[in-house]
């Protein structure tokens, strides 16, 4: 490919990517009941359903991986085979966020669930020592408060090499960021940086609230195209976006990829950086997400370096 500068990938969801052959067999091994026989239904019932009508439909592909997510051996196994597909696509960085208070159905606290995701992660690294993996953990709309601020503690206490930072995540539409100022006063308080998923299913509001609060980075931002005063502030405050292309096609929705956003919010000079998101979900890589840049929207060899660069630059680990 040619690339320049080194592949970078921020914003990827670890219950969204798990390999459906994995879980399948992880299934098999736990005796965990699903509703589903062969890999082909197992795929299925984890890729995102061709006529999907927003946000709140597409979350609903993660109820069957995290049935798996919910012992310490499943979860340091997904982990470490996330890190390795990496790899294979020849990316030398990347950012692996989950909720740990949805593996706690079976008695892990959300610090063991961390930790298990910790020892992936360093045992994917230890055999693919050219990938460097950090762990966001998420907070997310709908949960109580305390909660929320346990994933803070836990997140301030295991703070360090791996994990790396928080996120608020979640059906954005029905629960209003604004509402989660708390979280990141508590973030700011313990010295913990974060990143918050806005202007995805909600629009301009949410991504200003974000701000708000005193984020550098929000998870998609693509609604900020309503709003040519926020996309200003946005260049101005060299905040970066995780866009996630295809993802967005299909949680938006958009009628076809060639009219997302990203060429214009590029070409503003808006500080964007290309993820997958879920890469089982969506039925997506980082390599396809290049692909669908330059044939949709002819990015040159030139603009992608300057992509990875904003991810370089954007990373929680340095």
């Amino acid at each position: 490919m040619n690339l320049k500068q080194a592949k970078s990938e921020l914003h990827l969801h670890l219950d969204g990517s798990i390999r459906p052959s994995s879980l399948l067999e992880i299934c098999k091994e736990k005796n965990i009941s699903i509703p589903a026989t062969s890999l082909q239904e197992v795929t299925r019932l984890m890729e995102v359903p061709e006529n999907c009508d927003s946000l709140n439909t597409y979350l609903k592909r993660f109820d069957l991986p995290l049935m798996i997510l919910q012992d310490g051996e499943s979860i340091e196994r997904v982990t470490y085979e996330l890190a390795e597909d990496l790899t294979k696509e020849g990316i030398e960085y990347g950012e692996i966020r989950f909720a740990p208070f949805y593996s706690t159905k079976n008695g892990l606290t959300q610090e063991m669930v961390t930790k298990a995701a910790i020892n992936g992660a360093k045992k994917a690294m230890k055999n693919h020592p050219n990938i460097r993996i950090g762990l966001i953990l998420c907070c997310m709309r709908g949960l109580d408060e305390d909660i929320n601020l346990e994933t803070v503690k836990v997140c301030s206490n295991l703070l360090g090499d791996v994990v790396c930072a928080i996120d608020l995540a979640g059906a954005e539409a029905l629960y209003p960021t604004s509402d989660y100022k708390y979280i990141f006063d508590k973030a700011k308080d313990a010295h913990i940086p974060f990143t918050i998923h806005a202007g995805e299913a909600a629009g301009p509001e949410s991504i200003y609230s974000a701000l708000e609060f005193g984020t550098k980075r929000i998870g998609h931002g693509v609604r900020c195209i309503e709003d040519s005063n926020l996309m200003k502030q946005l260049k101005e405050r060299e905040i970066i976006l995780e866009v996630c292309p295809t993802s967005n096609c299909q949680t938006f929705p958009l009628k076809k990829a060639s009219l997302h956003p990203i060429r214009k919010l590029f070409d503003s000079g808006i500080k964007i950086t290309l993820n997958t998101d879920n890469r089982t979900v969506s039925h997506t890589s980082l390599n396809k997400e290049i692909e669908l840049l330059k044939n949709e929207f002819g990015f040159t060899e030139s603009e992608f370096d300057t992509i990875w660069k904003n991810a370089q630059e954007a990373r929680f680990l340095k």
